[in-house]
């Protein structure tokens, strides 16, 4: 296990989200923490990225790809503190509000590795690479990937978008790509849209689906997507909670049955970490509002939390 100086960061955006509440994310968090380990908090310090979610009560500009005036905002702020942090030598764990976010997360990591060839592994149910041209709802947080990818997918486009939403959305994608097809590798991936399953079929990226997490276990499922990702210099991982199944909570703003169990989600996560490669972890999407087991996904969310700082702190 590679060393790292752990730097907590929190994104309580939830702009991209298509629900109310992954704002709240971070203090079921915390609540959890209560019970489980009442000092973490206090030894593991937050680093806020300030949210625009007031914005939430204005009317919306860019209905195709909702609030993107304030997501590209959100960007330039999560890609600043990324490239901060990582600059001075931290390994940053974000937990995020929505998953629009880690679209900033991805443009941070490059910015402050320009050079260096990222992978993203993404432990999702969703793809998340829809444009403004194929969204069926408009929810950002259905589009990160595409962000980072650069990708409209035109060839699948459903509607004319408006030249304001398109200036917006040229603006998230950067200059260039951020990151290849070949560098992407999905883990639990089971609710997508026909224009996602159009890109990931032409591009051959790799999906690792929960029922072969449970054939060759968690930890060889993490050392295939670290075999997929060899030629990669430094790698980011995006764990969504929705991956898990409902069984463990609805906390979350998509749930979709038949996802992991948290125990596999914890080993899978453990094992990547194992990567020296691995430069940052974003939690994401934990939704208390949407809880009907108390606050049962932000004490997850907590214990697998706790277990990789655990992990990641014996070994420095």
């Amino acid at each position: 296990m590679a060393k790292r100086k752990i730097r907590l960061i929190s994104v309580m955006s939830e702009l991209g989200a298509g629900t109310r509440g992954a704002s709240l994310g971070l203090d079921a968090m915390r609540i959890a923490s209560f019970k489980l380990n009442p000092k973490f908090f206090k030894k593991y310090k937050v680093d806020e990225v300030k949210h625009l979610n007031n914005m939430l009560f204005e009317e919306d500009a860019t209905p195709y790809a909702k609030r993107l005036d304030g997501i590209v905002q959100m960007y330039k702020r999560i890609e600043e503190s990324i490239d901060e942090v990582l600059d001075h030598g931290y390994f940053p764990i974000v937990i995020s509000g929505d998953h629009s976010n880690a679209g900033g997360t991805i443009a941070g990591i490059k910015t402050a590795y320009p050079n260096k060839r990222l992978g993203v592994i993404w432990i999702d149910a969703h793809a998340d690479l829809h444009s403004p041209y194929t969204s069926p709802s408009g929810n950002v947080h259905g589009m990160p990937l595409a962000t980072a990818l650069s990708e409209d997918n035109l060839d699948c486009k459903l509607k004319k978008v408006p030249e304001t939403t398109l200036q917006y959305w040229n603006q998230l994608k950067g200059q260039s790509p951020r990151i290849q097809y070949s560098d992407l590798v999905f883990i639990a991936l089971r609710s997508t849209e026909m224009p996602e399953d159009y890109l990931i079929l032409r591009n051959k990226v790799p999906v690792i689906r929960v029922q072969e997490v449970r054939e060759i276990g968690p930890v060889k499922t993490a050392e295939k997507a670290l075999n997929y990702l060899k030629d990669c210099d430094i790698i980011y991982i995006s764990f969504d909670v929705d991956s898990m199944d409902p069984s463990v909570s609805r906390g979350t703003g998509t749930p979709v049955p038949g996802g992991l169990f948290e125990e596999e989600a914890t080993a899978i996560i453990v094992r990547l970490l194992e990567d020296p490669r691995v430069v940052c972890l974003e939690f994401t999407e934990i939704n208390p509002v949407l809880d009907d087991k108390g606050n049962a996904m932000g004490e997850a969310a907590f214990r697998i939390l706790n277990t990789v700082v655990d992990v990641l702190k014996s070994n420095n």
